[in-house]
């Protein structure tokens, strides 16, 4: 009698952790699937005011950036539009900026906007190869 018990929780408790398990991966593949890379659109809206507060720009800097983000506004939305050559426009207007941005900013603050600027790319679901 004893065994019997034993056994039919055994049994329960092995089909509640499949359930589980089962539920776990649903939802990890849920919210894996919105993470995916996409051909999300360029919304073109860089904050130059935060992004200058976090740089630390001086007022030269701020309008030379300012400019900058302006024009890669511009190729991005480009590239967003663009069926035809989307990853060498892509490519060009990301490592164009980079170049831009070189020149405008100190390493250090440059540095840090690669950080920003990959971070703000990959959340947009966007992959620069």
């Amino acid at each position: 009698m004893f065994l019997g018990i034993t056994n039919l929780k055994v049994g329960i408790m092995k089909r509640l952790g499949l359930t589980l398990v089962a539920a776990v991966c649903l939802t990890a593949t849920t919210f894996a699937a919105g993470n995916q890379p996409t051909t999300a659109k360029w919304d073109g809206n860089i904050n130059v005011s935060k992004l200058s507060k976090y740089l630390n720009l001086s007022s030269d800097q701020h309008e030379e950036v300012a400019n900058i983000c302006e024009y890669f506004s511009t190729q991005m939305e480009r590239v967003s539009s663009s069926k035809k050559d989307h990853e060498e426009l892509l490519h060009n207007a990301v490592y164009g900026n980079l170049k831009l941005m070189k020149k405008a900013l100190t390493d250090k603050q440059y540095a840090d906007y690669a950080k920003v600027l990959n971070i703000t790319l990959q959340n947009k679901g966007i992959e620069v190869k």
